[in-house]
């Protein structure tokens, strides 16, 4: 029953990863005002979030069970820890300096502002990390065994 729900994690995790970054494109690309995009997307985000912290500590939790030190040995594991220091990185990271920016910026529009290329800076970082993930979600579906 582990065994199977930490494939059930997998897809869940994968799916809601690559389905946050497509939808957050079809937000901005659908949706006139940006800061309404930026807004719904970032709560897409933020349920992400929390669903790879869960799935990311049930994963390597279960995995060290399984298979005791020699987990530390395999992909999958390196995987999983590494899509966990992305998340960690993102949430308590990056996007409290991109919430900063917003706020400073106030009341005008973060991208009209004197923040607007740090923070298009700091919003290029945070999109590299997303898509090392995704990259990464791919690795965890392939090596799941």
């Amino acid at each position: 029953m582990a065994y199977r729900l930490s494939l059930i994690l997998i897809a869940l995790w994968a799916g809601a990863l690559w389905t946050t970054g497509i939808s957050a494109y079809v937000l901005f690309d659908t949706i006139q005002d940006k800061q309404l995009a930026g807004s719904v997307a970032g709560k897409l985000f933020n349920v992400v979030t929390y669903i790879g912290l869960s799935c990311a500590f049930y994963l390597l939790i279960h995995r060290l069970l399984q298979y005791g030190t020699s987990a530390l040995k395999q992909l999958f594991f390196w995987a999983v820890f590494l899509m966990l220091l992305l998340v960690l990185a993102g949430h308590f990271g990056i996007q409290p300096l991109l919430e900063n920016f917003k706020t400073q910026a106030l009341p005008a529009d973060v991208m009209q502002s004197v923040f607007a290329d740090r923070f298009r800076n700091w919003h290029g970082v945070a999109s590299i990390a997303y898509v090392l993930e995704c990259l990464l979600a791919i690795v965890l579906v392939l090596r799941a065994r």
